[in-house]
C-alpha cells in the first residue's frame, strides 16, 4: 500500500464528482464531504448531469486524481470508464459513499459515514484490489451470482454500459403515477420470463461452467447456483448442485459460463439475459484510497453463500 502524493505545491490535487443521485437523496453528506475535501485539498468540482458528461470530465482530469461522492452505482461507473480508458493499473480513485445503496463501498474497506470516509480520501492509503473483467469488458468488483437471486432486479441493465442506473434515474425524475405504470410493467415482464421450477420446487438451471477450461459442471446437471468472487489473486468458483449438499468448488483466474438465457447479479446491477460469458481475474487490477487502519476488505455475505 503506498499513500496518495501531493502535488508540487504540497497539496493533493482532487477532482471531485459530486452524483446527481447523491445530490437530491442525501444534500446535507455531500456538503460535508465537500467542505472536508476543501479544507485538505486543492479540490476541482464537478457536477455532471449524466453518463456522456461524467466521462468526457473524467477524460479532461489530467493529474488531478478522481473522486466520487455518490453510491456503488457511481463508483462502479468511474471504475468502468477508468477500465475502458485502461488507467485503472497506473492510479487510484477514491469514494466518499453517499446514497442508499453502499454495500459495495462497505465491504471494500471505505467508511459509510461522510467524515470518516472524506478524511480517508485526504490521509488514507492506496491498497491495490482485484478486478473480474468479462468479455464485454466490463467489470466486476465484488461477488457474481448466477443467476441473480430474488429481488436484486433493481438496476438491471447490459454490463458495464450503466444502463441499470440510468434506468433508476430516469425513473427518480418520473411523477408517482408514471413511476408507478414503469415498475409495474416491469414486474409483469419478469413474472412472463422466470425460471420453471425444478423437483420438489426448487430452480434448476443448466448451465456449463469451466475453470481455466476444466469443466466443472455440464448442461445435464442441474444447478441451484453458481458463485464467482477473487480471493487472494484468485477467482473463487462455488457451484450448488440439485444432487449434492456440499458445494463444489474451485480456484482459477477465467471462468467461463454458458447455457440457456441467464441473467446474473453482480456488485449494485443484474445483467443479462446472456447465453455464455467468461470473466478473467486481474489480481490487484485496480487501486481504492482506504484508511490506513482498514483491515483486508470484508466481502458483505449474501444470498447462497456457503
Amino acid at each position: 500500500m503506498s499513500a496518495p502524493e501531493p502535488a508540487e505545491n504540497g497539496a493533493q490535487q482532487l477532482l471531485v464528482f459530486i452524483d446527481p443521485v447523491a445530490r437530491r437523496t442525501d444534500g446535507e453528506s455531500v456538503r460535508i464531504a465537500k467542505d472536508v475535501l476543501g479544507a485538505g485539498a486543492a479540490v476541482k468540482i464537478c457536477l455532471p448531469d449524466g453518463p456522456e458528461e461524467f466521462a468526457r470530465a473524467l477524460a479532461r482530469r489530467g493529474s488531478r486524481r478522481p473522486v466520487v461522492i455518490g453510491d456503488d452505482r457511481a463508483l462502479l461507473r468511474m471504475v468502468g470508464l477508468l477500465h475502458r480508458e485502461r488507467e485503472l493499473a497506473s492510479g487510484a480513485l477514491s469514494v466518499v459513499p453517499v446514497g442508499t445503496c453502499v454495500d459495495l463501498a462497505r465491504s471494500l474497506g471505505v467508511p459509510t459515514g461522510a467524515v470518516a470516509a472524506a478524511r480517508a480520501v485526504l490521509d488514507g492509503v492506496v491498497r491495490r484490489l482485484d478486478l473480474l473483467v468479462d468479455d464485454s469488458d466490463g467489470v466486476v468488483l465484488g461477488d457474481l451470482r448466477i443467476p441473480a437471486p430474488p429481488g436484486t432486479h433493481r438496476g438491471t441493465g447490459a454490463a458495464g454500459d450503466g444502463a441499470g442506473a440510468g434506468a433508476e434515474e430516469f425513473t427518480a425524475g418520473l411523477g408517482p403515477a408514471a413511476s408507478s405504470v414503469w415498475h409495474t410493467c416491469r414486474s409483469l415482464v419478469r413474472t412472463l420470463v422466470r425460471p420453471v421450477p425444478g423437483v420438489g420446487g426448487a430452480r434448476a438451471h443448466r448451465l456449463r461452467v469451466e475453470a481455466d477450461g476444466v469443466l466443472l459442471s455440464d448442461l445435464d446437471e442441474p444447478v441451484s447456483g453458481v458463485t464467482v468472487r477473487s480471493r487472494d489473486g484468485r477467482a473463487e468458483v462455488v457451484i450448488r448442485t440439485q444432487d449434492t449438499e456440499e458445494p463444489r468448488r474451485a480456484s482459477a483466474l477465467s471462468v467461463t459460463v454458458s447455457g440457456a438465457d441467464f441473467r446474473y447479479h453482480a456488485d449494485a446491477r443484474v445483467t443479462g439475459p446472456v447465453r455464455t460469458r467468461t470473466w478473467t481475474l486481474r489480481p490487484a487490477g485496480w487501486g481504492l484510497t482506504l484508511p490506513a487502519s482498514a483491515p483486508e476488505a470484508a466481502r458483505v455475505p449474501g444470498p447462497g453463500d456457503g
